[in-house]
C-alpha cells in the first residue's frame, strides 16, 4: 500500500485546528495533520487452517500495522468517506504505519488473539524512506468478528514513540465497529465507537469517538464524527520556575463534524464525487484566548477507484 500524500502535501501535511502528533524540523506539529510515508504497508502474511473453524496466522513486514487498536481511520467503513483524520488518530490508530513489524495470531468462531513486536518510534520527518530500527515494542489484541460487526481491546506498551517526547508509553483502546454495505434492498450504515488512552510517565491522555456514515441512495452519503480528546499544549511555567520541571496543562477539547458527499461520475470502477462537511468545536477555558470556538469546513472533489 502506498500514499500520494508526500507529493500532494505539503511538509505540515493538511491544516485540522487541534490535530497533533509527530514532528517538523524536530518540533511537535500542532494544528496539522501531518502527511502519511509513501510505503504505508510492505509486509506478507501467511495463514493455515489448523480445523474447520480455525485459523493460525504469522505475518511480518519493513512497513505494517501491529496488533494494535481499531481498524485505521482511512480504511473503516464508518470514515471512508471523511476528509480528515479523527483528533483522536494518536490515541486509537497511529501506529497502522510501524516501520518493522511481526505479528502471530489465531483466530476461531469469530474470535481472535494477536500479539506483535514492533519499532515504537513513530515514522520520521522524511515521508520516503524506510525507517529500520529494532523490534522494541509489543502489543497484543482481543477481537470479535460476526457479520457485519466487529469489536476490539487492545493494550501497547511502546518505546519512545516521539522524538520530542522521550518517554516510552502505555495505550490502551477499544472499540465497536458496524459495517452494512448499501445494496438494491437496504441502505449501508456504519458506525464506529472507540475510547483510547496514552498512559505516559508524567501525564496521560484520553480520547474517545464516535461516527457514522449513511447511504441515502447508492450516490448520496451523509457522515458525521464527534470526538472529545485531550491536549497538553499550554505550560505551566510557575511549575517550571520553581523545580525545573516541565509541565503542561490539559485542555479537554470536542469536535463534532457532519458533511454529505454525491457521486456526480462514473466510469466502470472509477467514480468521481462532491462533498462538503463543517466542524464545530468547543474550546476549554484555557485555550479560549488563543483559538476561540474555532469552525472549519471543507469542500471536495474526490476521486475513486
Amino acid at each position: 500500500m502506498a500514499s500520494a500524500e508526500p507529493f500532494t502535501l505539503r511538509r505540515l501535511g493538511s491544516a485540522q485546528v487541534f490535530q497533533s502528533g509527530e514532528t517538523l524540523d524536530g518540533l511537535p506539529l500542532r494544528d496539522f495533520q501531518h502527511p502519511h510515508d509513501l510505503v504505508m504497508a510492505l509486509e506478507a502474511r501467511f495463514d493455515w487452517t489448523t480445523s474447520p473453524t480455525t485459523t493460525a496466522f504469522v505475518s511480518g513486514g519493513i512497513v505494517g500495522s501491529p496488533a494494535l487498536g481499531p481498524t485505521p481511520f482511512m480504511h473503516r467503513a464508518s470514515a471512508s468517506f471523511h476528509p480528515t483524520a479523527p483528533l483522536t488518530h494518536h490515541m486509537l490508530d497511529s501506529s497502522h504505519i510501524t516501520h518493522g513489524v511481526v505479528s502471530a495470531g489465531v483466530v476461531s468462531r469469530g474470535w481472535g488473539v494477536e500479539v506483535s513486536a514492533f519499532q515504537g518510534r513513530e515514522p520520521d520527518e522524511d515521508r520516503l524512506d524506510i525507517d529500520a530500527g529494532a523490534l522494541d515494542s509489543v502489543a497484543a489484541r482481543l477481537s470479535w468478528t460476526r457479520g457485519f460487526w466487529r469489536a476490539q481491546m487492545s493494550n501497547g506498551w511502546i518505546t519512545s514513540p516521539e522524538p520530542v517526547e522521550p518517554w516510552d508509553l502505555v495505550r490502551t483502546t477499544a472499540s465497536i465497529e458496524y459495517a452494512r454495505p448499501h445494496t438494491a434492498t437496504s441502505r449501508g450504515v456504519s458506525w464506529t465507537a472507540a475510547v483510547g488512552r496514552n498512559g505516559r510517565s508524567d501525564h496521560t491522555e484520553w480520547g474517545a469517538l464516535a461516527e457514522g456514515a449513511l447511504h441515502l441512495s447508492s450516490r448520496s452519503r451523509i457522515y458525521t464524527r464527534a470526538e472529545l480528546v485531550d491536549r497538553f499544549m499550554l505550560v505551566d511555567f510557575d511549575h517550571a520556575a520553581d523545580t525545573g520541571e516541565e509541565r503542561h496543562f490539559r485542555s479537554r477539547i470536542a469536535a463534532w463534524l457532519t458533511g454529505a458527499d454525491r457521486e456526480v461520475w462514473r466510469s466502470g470502477p472509477t467514480t468521481a464525487a462532491v462533498g462538503m462537511d463543517l466542524t464545530l468545536h468547543r474550546t476549554p477555558a484555557n485555550l479560549r484566548d488563543s483559538y476561540g470556538n474555532p469552525v472549519s469546513w471543507h469542500v471536495y472533489l474526490r476521486i475513486a477507484r
